[in-house]
């Protein structure tokens, strides 16, 4: 039976308080990391944001309190998100996968995948970090959790990569590491100090 990501598969781990596995608080730390990480880079306030498996677009919400003019774009696999917030929230049907064959236009300035890489197949993570890259502008907002870590949550279809491959796999991407969870295309950005960055 293929996993169901319904209405209830968000309510029990983004909303109930009794099985959540984050808070709107975290949430909002997560949003303001991103985006400061982002503009610091740039040198300017953020304009577009790409959402990658956002689910139901929660990071549209908390953007916009404090980006409210940001353009975002969301993309997501379940067809209950799409159809409940794809029009109020620009979310459109996709993958991780599949980012290649939504014609979307880039660069980005934030690109966000939040709490979903541990689910992409080997297949999908090499292709969909080229494409990453190929759409970024500015800063990718990657959480990447690796079998060393001690992770709770949602383990069904859970992709368990060790740290060293998750660093290769992002190298090979062509996507530099500058600190938590932030990623950056040295190549596209002007000014880029060497201790700003872990080679």
């Amino acid at each position: 039976m293929a996993k169901s990501y319904d209405a209830g598969y968000f309510h029990r781990w983004y909303r109930d308080p009794r099985t959540r596995v984050t808070s709107e608080r975290a949430l909002e730390r997560k949003v303001r990391l991103a985006v400061s990480a982002a503009e610091y880079m740039l040198g300017r306030r953020i304009r577009t944001v790409l959402d990658v498996g956002c689910g139901e677009a929660r990071w549209h919400i908390a953007l916009k309190r404090i980006r409210p003019r940001i353009q975002y774009i969301g993309v997501e696999s379940s067809e209950y998100a799409v159809r409940t917030f794809g029009e109020s929230r620009d979310v459109r049907q996709g993958t991780f996968g599949t980012l290649k064959t939504l014609r979307l236009r880039g660069p980005y300035d934030l690109i966000v995948c939040a709490d979903m890489l541990q689910y992409v197949s080997a297949a999908e993570l090499a292709a969909g970090l080229r494409q990453i890259r190929r759409l970024l502008g500015g800063v990718a907002y990657i959480e990447a959790y690796a079998r060393e870590d001690d992770m709770e949550g949602d383990m069904e279809g859970w992709m368990f990569r060790s740290a060293a491959s998750l660093r290769r796999a992002f190298r090979a991407a062509g996507l530099t590491h500058c600190g938590l969870y932030c990623f950056v295309d040295v190549d596209k950005l002007t000014a880029v100090n060497e201790l700003e960055v872990c080679s």
